[in-house]
């Protein structure tokens, strides 16, 4: 009998052992991960229909997992849409509404009252970790990555200067990190540096719960690359692509490098984020947290016109109307693609209309937190585990300050987009029906004026003004 229990304890404490070598986590609290590409478009990918860039890893993503087709980012520009994703409130709510700079460095920070997914999952007692760009507020400000959950950060502070690829330095939290880069010599490829600190921090962290914003600068324009790199080299044979004139040089940071392959560089930069992603997943694989950890990969917005992209020749848009800055399908639907090996049954492919704002309430099922008030998301997650009743949005909600501003809301099957809202609140809106033309090419809206009437009060009704970022003026304030 004693030997028998003698037996069953040795065997505890190796079983205990093997946990701790295979680096086992709680089922309860599952690593999450939340690659978000940077100006990539809907049909870029492999798995969306692209057919003539390669990507492998993201394409087995979404067969391992689930595939969304009616998933919409914040808005169709870098700053807001983030912020709409960091505190799980659409554009008419979220802080910040656009692209403010700040001189010399960074943007209009995100105030300290705001409380975002970061927060959330460090409440929970994940370690949280921002590699790629920020654009959300300077060091030392209330927007400082440090200062709104993130235990780690290390990439661009400044979205402006991340349209450099060979910066001269990054930040490791408030750590200035000087580069060997200059406008005449370029040596560090910044992806490469920040994908090998978030393996690193991927590797420091295996042993307990972590919430890694992979925050990619891919594929956002200038067009760069590394000088004698392969996959540009490779598409450039593909292509057969003769040099265009470069007209716009670099003579700071903020412009767009000149390109004179664009068509290859894109193609090579979409493909090297794929290569990312292939090696993160090959991380976890390695540590033996692949079942337990969540992947999310998704875009901020739709594909880009600058420094010299072609989203019409890839078919970036996806057959949709429009880019970014547009609030047109093309500018704010993206791929969204969630692997978790655990939970979602592999090969599946979901219709739910859902955004940004989302993640917040979702975030805080997976890791049992109370959901923040003053939200605009709901819970994907029963969609995700494919088991119970998924809510629905009576509508979703979006605003650009850019071009006059513009307003778009998606309720069931139409769409109604506003332009030129900010001179004009009152002006006509434009309405489609996305299940009969979801490329949004024949405005419906005098065939349809109680559909009109209900959009129009919900652009009006959805919405609070923000002082730092007035969209509606004194003489046509609805609000006044």
């Amino acid at each position: 009998m004693i030997r028998s229990l003698k037996f069953s304890l040795i065997l505890l404490i190796v079983s205990v052992s093997q946990l701790d070598t295979g680096y086992a986590q709680s089922a309860s609290l599952p690593n999450v991960i939340f690659i978000m590409a940077d100006d990539l478009g809907y049909g870029d990918i492999g798995a969306y229909g692209q057919k003539l860039i390669r990507t492998p890893n993201i394409d087995a993503l979404a067969k391992a997992g689930i595939k969304f087709t009616q998933f919409y980012a914040g808005t169709s520009v870098c700053a807001p849409s983030r912020s709409s994703l960091m505190t799980g409130q659409h554009t008419g709510h979220t802080p910040i509404r656009g692209n403010k700079e700040a001189i010399p460095e960074g943007q209009f920070p995100l105030k300290g009252s705001a409380y975002t997914i970061a927060e959330l999952f460090k409440n929970a007692g994940y370690v949280t970790g921002d590699f790629g760009k920020w654009g959300l507020g300077f060091v030392g400000t209330e927007g400082d990555p440090n200062n709104q959950g993130f235990d780690h950060f290390f990439g661009y502070n400044c979205q402006r200067l991340a349209h450099d690829y060979y910066p001269d330095h990054l930040w490791d939290n408030s750590t200035r990190v000087d580069l060997p880069n200059s406008l005449t010599k370029s040596e560090v490829y910044a992806p490469d540096m920040i994908q090998a600190r978030a393996l690193e921090f991927i590797e420091a962290n295996k042993r307990k719960p972590f919430f890694a914003f992979m925050s990619f600068t891919l594929p956002h324009a200038g067009l760069e690359l590394p000088e004698n790199d392969k996959l540009f080299l490779e598409y450039r044979r593909i292509f057969n692509e003769s040099p265009k004139v470069v007209k716009a040089i670099k003579t700071e940071p903020s412009l767009y490098k000149g390109q004179p392959y664009p068509h290859s560089a894109y193609a090579a930069m979409v493909t090297r984020l794929d290569d990312y992603v292939g090696q993160l997943v090959a991380k976890l694989k390695n540590l033996g947290i692949e079942k337990n950890t969540l992947i999310i990969f998704t875009s901020d917005n739709g594909p880009h016109v600058e420094g010299g992209n072609d989203p019409q020749f890839f078919n970036s848009s996806g057959g949709f109307r429009g880019v970014k800055r547009d609030l047109y399908e093309g500018g704010i639907r993206g791929p969204m693609i969630m692997s978790w090996p655990s939970v979602i049954e592999s090969g599946r492919v979901s219709d739910h209309i859902g955004a940004f704002w989302d993640f917040m309430p979702t975030f805080a099922d997976i890791t049992n937190q109370r959901k923040p008030q003053n939200i605009d998301g709901i819970s994907i997650l029963p969609a995700l585990k494919g088991k119970g009743k998924q809510q629905k949005h009576e509508y979703l909600y979006w605003e650009f300050h850019e071009n006059g501003g513009r307003q778009a809301v998606r309720m069931g099957k139409w769409k109604g987009v506003k332009l030129n809202a900010k001179t004009n609140f009152d002006s006509p809106i434009e309405l489609f029906d996305l299940e009969k033309d979801p490329a949004e090419s024949t405005d419906i809206a005098a065939l349809n004026p109680e559909v009109v009437r209900k959009i129009k009060e919900i652009m009006k009704d959805a919405r609070v003004e923000n002082s730092d970022y007035p969209f509606t003026s004194q003489t046509n304030s609805p609000l006044k």
